[in-house]
């Protein structure tokens, strides 16, 4: 038995030797075995900037999994978003992200130029959660009304390589836009390039996020400013099924008096193949019974509808969020 056991063993029995009560002690060692690799599971949470809408929400989610699955340790990772998240899930450096559907979808097939130099085929589905509606927004003073109108104009586009970022790309080319076109292109989070416009130094900025996001209802008190519409022609030659036609209702700003069409991107929580089919099954159940410490965290969540779980699920799911949803009546 010393053999077989090896060095946990031979400590253990050398102090039941001296307590006189071997083979109970010896059967408390290897009770306790699973146990302690059980503690030495570890789910990396992957978010985006703090100042984002991933972090807070991962930081809920981490907290829930940490009380829902006590022998799990969690932590939160602040990342530069979607485009990030996924290379880390395929490199196996995270357990679940957060990301846009239109980085999942170009990772998924490996597109270079979104930042995926190989298709990322590790990956791996859990849930379709709340959209993204891309806002592009401008001063007022400024001339600009149409996607035409940006060209020659100063903008930001996000920080560089995000999924905000490949939203810009993306829609800018659906319309005949590129880069060159414009006299600036500042690479910026929402909060910083809302605070260059008040100060003159851009005209716009396109942002990915929900609707009546604080930095723009800030931008609108500051300043008159404009809602540019992206019209569902663009939409269509984005040749992207993650772009879908979205409405930005009058008067979710101030000064917004019409509604205003554009594009919603699905965000998604995803994780990869070498994640196991419980820990899966648990990370699911813990984030659809949680809902209520999410919108807690930050109001996105309130989007967040199980009826849609499903919807458009770019990868394959995961097989331990298949158990989830076939237990609760999701999937049949």
């Amino acid at each position: 038995m010393i053999l077989r056991l090896g060095v946990l063993s031979r400590r253990v029995l050398r102090v039941s030797l001296r307590n006189g009560s071997g083979c109970l002690v010896i059967a408390a060692a290897v009770m306790s075995a699973p146990m302690a690799r059980a503690a030495d599971t570890f789910i990396n949470v992957l978010t985006g900037a703090t100042s984002g809408v991933y972090y807070p929400l991962g930081e809920a989610l981490a907290g829930a999994i940490g009380k829902a699955m006590p022998a799990v340790k969690t932590s939160v990772q602040a990342t530069k978003g979607s485009v990030e998240n996924l290379n880390l899930l395929q490199a196996g450096r995270g357990e679940i992200a957060f990301t846009l559907g239109d980085s999942l979808s170009a990772a998924w097939k490996g597109n270079e130029d979104a930042g995926f130099k190989t298709p990322l085929r590790k990956l791996r589905g859990i849930a379709a959660i709340y959209p993204n509606y891309i806002q592009i927004v401008a001063r007022a003073d400024s001339g600009i009304k149409t996607l035409a109108d940006l060209k020659g104009k100063k903008i930001s586009v996000g920080t560089p390589k995000s999924g905000i970022e490949l939203n810009a790309r993306t829609i800018f080319a659906a319309a005949g836009i590129t880069y060159k076109d414009f006299a600036k292109v500042e690479y910026l989070p929402f909060g910083e390039s809302v605070e260059l416009i008040k100060n003159r130094q851009l005209d716009a900025t396109l942002q990915s996020a929900v609707l009546g996001v604080s930095a723009v209802r800030d931008l609108a008190t500051s300043v008159d400013m404009v809602v540019v519409p992206i019209p569902a022609d663009v939409i269509r030659k984005t040749n992207d099924p993650a772009y879908l036609p979205a409405t930005i209702r009058a008067n979710t700003y101030r000064g917004q008096t019409a509604d205003v069409q554009t594009a919603a991107v699905r965000n998604y929580l995803v994780t990869h193949e070498g994640v196991s089919n419980d820990i899966v099954y648990g990370m699911t159940k813990v984030f659809w019974t949680n809902l209520d410490l999410l919108v807690a965290a930050h109001a996105a969540a309130k989007a967040i509808d199980p009826r849609h779980a499903l919807d458009d699920m770019l990868v394959p799911m995961h097989p331990g969020a298949e158990r989830y949803y076939r237990e609760v009546g999701v999937m049949k």
